[in-house]
């Protein structure tokens, strides 16, 4: 079955980085979009981007962009978000989300905050 298991999520100071990652298994991960969520507290989930299934396009919601860089390994199954100059507003639950089966993970908490 499909499985998708987030990692890398912490608690970093405003400026810092984070990398998130995404561990896909149960479907041939090579063929697919994956895009990446987040979510605060009494707020809709938020589109933050989304890849290409062979990493030929990027794209992301305007807040992040040119901080956030997301990439994936299809050799090892696994989509990535590279976060950098985070800042509070960056904090939230992330999700990876494969849209083709609309299946989420189960997400893992950013907190940035001095």
């Amino acid at each position: 079955q499909v499985q998708l298991v987030e990692s890398g999520g912490g608690l970093v100071q405003p400026g810092g980085s984070l990398r998130l990652s995404c561990a896909a298994s149960g479907f041939n991960f090579r063929d697919y979009i994956m895009r990446w969520y987040r979510q605060t507290p009494g707020k809709q989930r938020e589109f933050v981007a989304r890849i290409g299934s062979t990493g030929d396009y990027t794209n992301y919601t305007d807040s992040v962009k040119g901080r956030f860089t997301i990439s994936r390994d299809n050799a090892k199954n696994t989509v990535y978000l590279q976060m950098n100059s985070l800042t509070p507003e960056d904090t939230a639950v992330y999700y990876c989300y494969l849209p083709a089966r609309s299946f989420w993970g189960q997400g893992t908490q950013v907190t940035v905050s001095s």
